[in-house]
């Protein structure tokens, strides 16, 4: 499995075949599926389960956003292999429930693949890489506090998938769209959690 999938189905077809044949699967393993050298799928698949109804589980999305803060981080350095501590690679779920989430994700995939190609590759080469890495960064650290809206979460992990995408099929458009997308995330973030929580403070007295 040296490869790196092209395309979206063949990131779901890599997760369908691994937790078919292992019992267990941990994201030690998922990263090794997929090579460490490749970003674009490590950044995809804990933002489409940040998406999924398993986002809307307490305290899910700030791990998945820890573990993709700790990759971004590496490719904003310039690291040619990713890096995973213990307590992070070594956590696993069942193999089975792993390849049914993937067959569930097979339709999805193949529209995805249908939409998203090779455009504007100019903005896919290692320097654009590099800024997405620092905004996915940026975008992991407004989870936590997004948690406290529901399922706002679903904004920035939408946008990392389509960062994730976009480095995938090195469709330049998508990382284009993705960056705005950051803004309305941020936003969201601003008006909603930081503006929001400061006015309802403010809004407490006597009277």
């Amino acid at each position: 499995m040296a490869d790196t999938p092209k395309n979206v189905c063949g990131i779901i077809d890599r997760l369908t075949e691994i937790g078919d044949k292992n019992d267990k699967v941990s994201i030690g393993d998922i990263v090794g599926a997929f090579g460490s050298r490749s970003y674009g799928p490590v950044f995809l698949v804990p933002a489409l389960i940040g998406v999924s109804p398993v986002g809307g589980i307490p305290g899910v999305p700030t791990f998945l956003a820890a573990t993709l803060l700790l990759i971004a981080v590496q490719l904003v350095f310039g690291k040619d292999h990713l890096w995973l501590p213990g307590v992070l690679k070594n956590r696993s779920v069942e193999g089975e429930k792993l390849a049914n989430a993937a067959e569930d994700m097979e339709g999805v995939a193949r529209r995805m693949d249908k939409i998203f190609h090779g455009r504007l590759e100019m903005f896919t080469g290692p320097t654009a890489a590099r800024v997405a890495a620092g905004v996915i960064a940026l975008l992991c650290l407004a989870v936590p506090p997004l948690e406290l809206l529901p399922f706002a979460v679903a904004l920035p992990m939408a946008v990392i998938a389509a960062f994730g995408i976009a480095l995938i099929v090195r469709d330049g458009l998508l990382m284009l769209v993705a960056f705005l997308g950051s803004g309305a995330a941020f936003y969201v973030l601003v008006t909603q959690v930081l503006l929001g929580s400061s006015g309802s403070g403010g809004s407490g007295g006597m009277f």
